[in-house]
This record gives structure tokens, sequence and C-alpha cells, in this order.
């Protein structure tokens, strides 16, 4: 089981560490009675960051089991999605890119 966290790419690297974290705690709270979220909870808490551009963002704001975050510092843009825990994914998940620090 592993939690998806998606950034959008334009975002400043110097955020994301921070916004990956509210993220992670905000699906936790969001889903602490979601019985994928209990299991998980109870594992290894595998959490995925990925990145994807404006398009991919909205696509998977059409998936289900998420919840959305935004940004005060960037006048409460929406920043990221993280994806509650479970086995499996839709298969567009597998073809998103990790996140690495390009300058922070």
């Amino acid at each position: 089981m592993k939690m998806y966290i998606i950034v959008k790419d334009n975002i400043p690297d110097k955020l994301v560490p921070v916004i990956t974290a509210h993220a992670s705690l905000a699906c936790y709270k969001k889903y602490e009675n979601n019985e994928e979220m209990i299991q998980w909870m109870n594992g290894i808490f595998k959490k995925v960051v990925c990145i994807a551009n404006d398009n991919e963002f909205e696509e998977l704001k059409k998936e289900a089991g998420f919840i959305v975050l935004t940004e005060s510092s960037l006048d409460h843009k929406e920043v990221s999605l993280a994806f509650c825990p479970r086995e499996e994914y839709p298969k567009k998940f597998r073809f998103l890119k990790m996140w690495t620090p390009q300058n922070i």
C-alpha cells in the first residue's frame, strides 16, 4: 500500500517538502477512519511524491479518494493532491514523474 502525493510541476522546490508534509497529514486526517488508511497506518507508510503539469493535475482530480491542498504563500493556489493509500492505482499513476529537487 502507498499514498501518492502529486505536486504541480511549477511549484518552487523550496516549498515542496513542507507541502508534501502537509499533504500527508491532511490526507490522514480526512481518511483516518477509512479501512485502507487504517491498514496503511498499521504497516509501512509508503509514500510516492510525483509532479504533474496543469493538465495532468486536472485529470488526476477526476479520480476518487483524494484531498486538494492550497498554498497561502502562493495566493491560495492549488499545489498538491494527496490520495488515500490503496493497493492498486489506475495505470496513469505509473507514468507520473517522480519529484526530485532541482534548486533548493
